[in-house]
């Protein structure tokens, strides 16, 4: 299955955008040589394009497999009640905010005390076996918001198996990136270095409604059959540091409107400072750029700071424009996680 992401995220601005300031900014585009070896299935081209605001420019024409250059994903629900870190995944903070809480035997043992829901109970009491999704039959019914009755009360693990054979996600992302007049809202945020996607936010309301955990690895990434393996957290899987010497924090991926993606500390821990609504700042050496927020806060950044693709011919693979998850935990139109 093949789509662009560009007609996934392209919704133009609203009433509720923001206006930006008019200050210059500046960035030096996208540096390809940053990426994973294997990121991409195919040679990236530079090809014409226009953003939903009009502008004719050129984009670079990305196409990768859905899976993270480099590694396997997982390990992701643990299998029983008795598992350590080891054997499972992540999971986001109930607060909010900070690192990702790790999937133990024990955290789904006690979800009821952790959610403050009696009615958590992701395992079988007498076997001690923690019920997750084993086949892609309860991947498909359990990877979505209205998540199907039988596959409640699970652990949802998804495999890159599950991927039809001829799978694949195309980015055009502008060479150059252009200011926008005003910020754009987030559905799907970008592309990691190891050529997996930098999601939207998860639909947490909608999963945690329906008592499952759609679980993470470390890296902060899972996997359904509509987006591949995808990121929701910046974990520092994809951290690379550039060649500069200022200490500052290491890039992780390039949002789709072309401006570069960092992690949230720098190299002494320390966070960035002085960001606009959308994560974003300006410096000498990289012009404009965003900084990924806290693991568990569900976002890499705030709003889109410039002007993104306009698609040509409507969506592929079946999803319609605009589609994809959806800011504030709301269930996305396609019903994916």
């Amino acid at each position: 299955m093949t789509f662009a992401l560009g007609s996934l995220v392209l919704l133009g601005c609203d009433d509720k955008t923001q206006l930006k300031s008019e200050s210059a900014d500046t960035s030096e585009g996208i540096d390809i040589s940053m990426f994973t070896e294997g990121a991409f299935s195919q040679a990236p081209k530079i090809v014409d394009c226009e953003t939903a605001q009009g502008t004719k420019t050129s984009c670079y024409e990305f196409i990768t497999t859905g899976a993270p250059a480099g590694r396997k994903p997982g390990p992701f629900c643990p299998r029983t009640i008795d598992d350590g870190a080891d054997a499972g995944g992540a999971w986001f903070d109930k607060s909010g905010s900070g690192d990702l809480v790790d999937i133990t035997g024990e955290f789904i043992l006690k979800l009821d005390e952790y959610y403050g829901d009696e009615k958590w109970l992701v395992y079988d009491a007498d076997t001690k076996k923690v019920r997750y999704t084993a086949t892609k039959e309860a991947c498909l019914g359990a990877a979505k918001p209205d998540v199907e009755a039988q596959y409640m009360q699970n652990c949802i693990e998804c495999k890159l198996e599950y991927l039809d054979d001829d799978f694949s996600v195309t980015y055009l992302i502008p060479t150059t990136p252009i200011p926008a007049k005003r910020t754009g809202r987030v559905r799907t945020v970008g592309i990691a270095l190891d050529g997996s996607e930098l999601s939207g936010p998860a639909p947490v309301n909608a999963i945690l409604g329906a008592y499952t955990i759609a679980a993470f690895d470390d890296c902060g990434g899972h996997i359904n059959v509509h987006q591949g393996y995808h990121y929701h957290a910046s974990t520092g899987c994809t951290d690379r540091a550039a060649n500069t010497d200022d200490g500052h924090a290491p890039l992780i991926g390039y949002a789709i409107d072309g401006y570069g993606i960092y992690a949230m500390k720098d190299s002494q821990g320390k966070e960035a400072e002085g960001l606009d609504e959308c994560r974003g700042q300006t410096d000498a050496v990289r012009g404009y750029h965003y900084h990924a927020a806290s693991p568990s806060e569900n976002l890499f950044i705030g709003c889109l700071h410039g002007e993104t693709v306009r698609p040509s011919g409507g969506p592929q693979g079946g999803l319609p424009p605009g589609g994809g998850p959806p800011p504030n935990g709301a269930p996305p139109r396609n019903g994916e996680h």
